[in-house]
């Protein structure tokens, strides 16, 4: 069982438009409404693949209800945390070119209170996953932003429930949540993208070997490995002492939101080796951008040979002349 939690979870609205025109009164050709926010996307992409999965979220007012019912839909397993104010709701427009413009509403401030009981519903779904099948892999994910009130350490927390229960934990965050959570070490998986690694080590990294220097940083730090999304360019895998780059041919967006969610689903749901797992959490990745708003691509729409692998890329390079 793979348990997600997305402290600030949403429910996404996508409008499909032509074009974009700031000022003017536009018609939508198409609408989506999901369940977001980063774990939630993990887990509906893991479930939908057919691997176990559980999102633990914290809802509030009918947004919160809508969105426990659109993954209930689903066959989505959520363990739901009250809360006293409504859950966000996020808006995306995307355009036939592929360029997605994303407007992320703040989200409700959570008590003390309301913080402490989302973590103690962690440590239940997750130790009730490894009391229910103890011989079985389990992971545990977190990912996205944090609420206001739930303090910059939470992931810290987050953390020493994985140890606790024995399973690897993987985190797809930024900014100070971030760097606690590296500086405190036992991470199994870091997955920031190129810009969330350049303002975690404070410098600009412009070449290949730049991005795998500041990865190593991190693995240094007491992370086990750093899977560093690339957009378009695809995605760095890195190491203490290996490194792989996985991509593939030049691809026309029907949007990018949830695409990086997706990708690590992909990675956390592939057995075998790390340039294997790299390889599949790719095509997961562009498969989902293939997909309208952020919808989850169908088994059918992964095409791992269509994922070039490559170990050791060429330092010198910049992420977008790698091929």
């Amino acid at each position: 069982m793979i348990v997600t939690l997305t402290p600030s979870p949403s429910l996404d609205r996508t409008l499909e438009l032509d074009h974009l025109v700031r000022g003017e009164v536009l018609r939508a050709s198409a609408a989506y409404v999901h369940a977001g926010g980063k774990g939630i996307n993990v887990t509906r992409a893991l479930v939908h693949h057919g691997v176990a999965s559980c999102a633990v979220v914290p809802v509030g007012g009918a947004e919160g209800a809508r969105l426990v019912a659109l993954l209930d839909e689903r066959g989505v397993p959520v363990r739901a945390v009250p809360v006293t104010g409504a859950t966000r709701t996020n808006i995306t427009l995307a355009e036939t070119d592929g360029t997605t413009t994303k407007v992320n509403a703040p989200g409700p401030a959570l008590s003390a209170d309301e913080v402490d009981a989302l973590l103690a519903a962690l440590e239940a779904t997750l130790g009730e996953a490894v009391a229910a099948a103890p011989d079985a892999p389990h992971a545990l994910v977190a990912a996205g932003s944090l609420p206001r009130g739930a303090g910059d350490d939470l992931f810290v927390h987050v953390a020493a429930i994985a140890r606790l229960h024995g399973v690897p934990f993987s985190l797809d965050t930024s900014g100070e949540p971030l760097r606690r959570a590296v500086a405190a070490g036992g991470l199994d998986l870091a997955k920031p993208n190129d810009d969330e690694l350049a303002e975690l080590v404070g410098r600009a990294l412009p070449t290949v070997g730049d991005l795998m220097a500041a990865a190593r940083e991190v693995v240094a730090a007491g992370t086990r490995q750093v899977l560093v999304s690339l957009g378009a360019h695809g995605a760095l895998l890195v190491t203490a002492h290996e490194s792989w780059w996985a991509g593939g041919p030049p691809l026309v967006p029907l949007s990018t939101v949830g695409a990086g969610d997706t990708t690590l689903a992909g990675f956390l749901s592939a057995p075998g080796p790390a340039p294997e797992r790299l390889r599949t959490a790719v095509a997961w990745g562009r498969a989902a951008v293939r997909t309208p708003g952020t919808a989850v691509p169908d088994p059918s729409d992964i095409d791992t040979g269509a994922v070039r692998v490559v170990a050791e890329p060429d330092p010198h390079l910049s992420p977008k002349e790698l091929t």
